[in-house]
């Protein structure tokens, strides 16, 4: 992993549900952001379509915001699947046309802005960085992840190692979370050991999670 370069990156609004995955889990239980009933461990989540929050929510607050334009469309349920496919993943190529100048990066299609933005977790959270309408169309115009991802509620997460590279489509909420471990975890210029390892762990649960497309009939 590298540090995000100032001049080319700036830190994004972290949702405020983030805390959730860099602070000690409180004594006292969580509660629905909505109606205030206490939650269990592995509650959902709602992303706030108008900016870019979370919200924790209880089962019927969760299921209510499932149905589409519901509550007038500003709260969507955050999905739970996570699906792999690995040709969904940008070339070296179209990585570089992209501008990210590191191996790891989540996207996702942002409503009320109307166009996809780029996410770089580092040691000051969530770091925007400028993304080309034009590259993005390019890098997953073959993407069947990317053909699959629900605006605001679900992000494609990409890692690089070298020349290979993964490519999951994940929850957003999945993707903040990873945002969290990093933080909680970084040390030095360039993450260390510590966040190196729990980076692999992170990426081993999702192989674990994730449900792979079937895959392309061959054509006659």
């Amino acid at each position: 992993m590298t540090a995000p370069h100032p001049a080319r990156h700036r830190p994004g609004p972290a949702p405020r549900g983030l805390h959730r995955f860099t602070r000690p889990r409180p004594a006292a239980p969580e509660r629905c952001d909505l109606c205030g009933t206490a939650l269990d461990t592995g509650h959902r989540h709602l992303a706030d379509t108008t900016g870019r929050s979370l919200a924790c929510a209880c089962p019927p607050c969760a299921l209510l915001f499932d149905r589409p334009g519901a509550g007038g469309g500003r709260f969507r349920t955050v999905p739970d699947r996570v699906l792999a496919d690995p040709g969904s993943a940008p070339s070296a190529a179209a990585w570089a046309a992209l501008h990210i100048p590191v191996a790891l990066a989540f996207f996702f299609h942002h409503s009320a802005l109307g166009r996809p933005i780029a996410l770089c977790p580092s040691p000051a959270g969530a770091t925007e960085t400028e993304l080309d309408p034009a590259a993005w169309d390019t890098a997953f115009a073959g993407s069947r992840l990317a053909a699959l991802l629900t605006p605001d509620v679900e992000a494609l997460l990409v890692r690089r190692t070298g020349e290979a590279a993964v490519c999951y489509l994940v929850p957003v909420d999945t993707a903040y979370e990873l945002v969290g471990r990093m933080r909680l975890h970084w040390t030095g210029f360039d993450g260390g050991a510590e966040a190196r390892a729990a980076l692999d762990a992170f990426f081993a649960e999702l192989a674990d999670r994730a449900t792979a497309l079937p895959e392309e009939a061959a054509h006659p």
